[in-house]
């Protein structure tokens, strides 16, 4: 594996694009056998332009430079046509990175960035968040997986190329990034402030609940996703592990070796886990070397659970007979690889190369997984931040009103209704908030109390005992082990 190909893309304050399914150059023939690597190899060695198409080219160059109004920047000038190639594939998950932006990717893979915490992908020129990280300020701020970014401190990102998007959102440690966010289901734009900060990428999270219950979350498919997992899961065996909850939300991906890698210690050996298909309808099936456990397995997912969270829950669901909790997951049914020292110049191109569908041949491209149990989470977990701008107090009727009623209710206040009216019942809800909250009690939600709601909110999202998904994987393996116990 090359370097380059071993994280998916992650923002630098909102870094790059798309949730990836990534494979190194050098891997590309390992994937679909001898034939597939020549072709590769005619590609990166011939090809190229055809003189009609270089004389298009550079007739254009010309043209621009000598007739243009003010001076051009030549780099600038060839690195939008490569950009233009790449878009003109109408694939979200295929683009060209500058120098810059290139040595960004390679500074969030070796552990930690400076930034919002997200990753982003292009549709249709929108920029479209693919997944929140784990303990990120994009995360703690309420960013959520297909969420739209309109705008950036002002700027609007419509038709704005990727690249350009990010580097508007890319900014220094503490500096504060104002996002205006486009959401399924909420009429107006939301308005989200963000402040910076350093995003650490550690991917694993393991934990030991009653009865014997592991908890293993998987953030990221990384460099040493793998190695950390199996030293997590040994040590949840090792303490008497009965079950084990493989917990994937808003895990946007990663690197394909990795994720079958880490499969393989659950479906049993000889059973698939991933088939690839190429561009020629190859297909090249990657089956299991381990075995199964004796112990069961569900997995949480969510719509921000992409690419290697998907080849997982596929691979677990029908090959190991584990049971998927939560949401439908994200959608993405593609394989990128990286290909930069072609370039030459420290750029690079992620290029979609193959598809990959679930063992028994389905591909799940715009479609996503379906969960076998169906789990929703409360609706203040996906509550909108309110407007601080505007004091709301009664008599009012808009969305902030109804975010606060919201929030009220999920803090234990029982405002009595969510429909957007601040009635008298919603006022005293919000005294006695303030109230318990040592603030100026009003009855008036102004912009002090707007943000001590969603602080104390945040803490009680945090808090894994109002997590109904996580809640229900634990009572489905109980139900399992108890099971098992009485047939024995």
């Amino acid at each position: 594996m090359l370097k380059k190909s071993t994280a998916a893309f992650m923002i630098v304050a909102a870094l790059l694009c798309g949730s990836l399914l990534t494979l190194g150059v050098t891997g590309y023939s390992n994937v679909f056998g001898q034939a597939a690597g020549a072709g590769l190899a005619s590609v990166l060695q011939g090809g190229g332009l055809q003189e009609k198409e270089s004389q298009k080219l550079g007739t254009a160059l010309s043209l621009i430079e000598s007739n243009y109004y003010e001076k051009v920047d030549r780099q600038k000038l060839i690195d939008g046509a490569v950009n233009g190639m790449m878009e003109a594939l109408g694939d979200p998950y295929s683009n060209y990175m500058g120098k810059e932006t290139a040595e960004k990717f390679e500074e969030s893979i070796e552990g930690s960035f400076s930034g919002i915490g997200a990753e982003v992908s292009s549709d249709n020129g929108k920029v479209v968040v693919v997944s929140p990280i784990k303990g990120s300020p994009a995360e703690k701020s309420g960013i959520q997986a297909k969420d739209v970014i309109l705008s950036v401190n002002g700027e609007s990102l419509e038709g704005v190329e990727l690249n350009a998007a990010v580097n508007k959102i890319r900014g220094p440690k503490g500096s504060k990034a104002t996002l205006k966010i486009q959401r399924a289901g909420s009429a107006q734009p939301l308005e989200f402030v963000i402040t910076r900060d350093d995003v650490k990428l550690e991917t694993v999270y393991a934990t030991m609940e009653k009865d014997g219950i592991g908890v293993i979350e998987v953030t990221q498919f990384s460099q040493n996703t793998a190695e950390r997992f199996k030293e997590e899961l040994a040590r949840l065996e090792k303490e008497g592990m009965k079950g084990l909850v493989l917990d994937v939300r808003n895990d946007p991906g990663g690197v394909l070796d990795v994720v079958i890698e880490m499969v393989e210690q659950f479906v049993p050996k000889g059973k698939t886990i991933v088939q690839v298909e190429n561009k020629n309808k190859q297909r090249e099936l990657s089956t299991s070397k381990g075995s199964s456990k004796a112990y069961p397995v569900v997995v949480l997912m969510n719509k921000g659970s992409a690419s290697a969270s998907e080849i997982l829950a596929g691979a677990l669901q029908q090959s190991a007979g584990a049971k998927l909790i939560g949401e439908n997951s994200f959608g993405k049914g593609t394989v990128q690889t990286s290909f930069e020292k072609q370039l030459g110049d420290g750029s690079l191109l992620k290029i979609t190369i193959a598809k990959w569908l679930t063992p028994d041949g389905t591909w799940i491209h715009g479609k996503g997984i379906k969960p076998d149990l169906a789990v929703a989470q409360p609706d203040y977990f996906s509550v909108a931040p309110i407007n601080k701008s505007t004091a709301l107090q009664y008599n009012m009727n808009s969305a902030d009103v109804k975010s606060a009623q919201t929030m009220l209710d999920g803090l234990g206040y029982k405002p009595g209704r969510k429909d957007g009216y601040f009635d008298a019942n919603t006022k005293e809800a919000v005294r006695k908030f303030q109230s318990e909250s040592k603030l100026k009690v009003t009855g008036i939600i102004d912009a002090k109390t707007a943000e001590a709601l969603e602080l104390a909110l945040i803490k009680v999202i945090q808090d894994p005992t109002h997590d109904n998904q996580r809640n229900r994987g634990i009572e489905e393996l109980q139900k399992e082990i108890k099971a098992v116990s009485s047939n024995k």
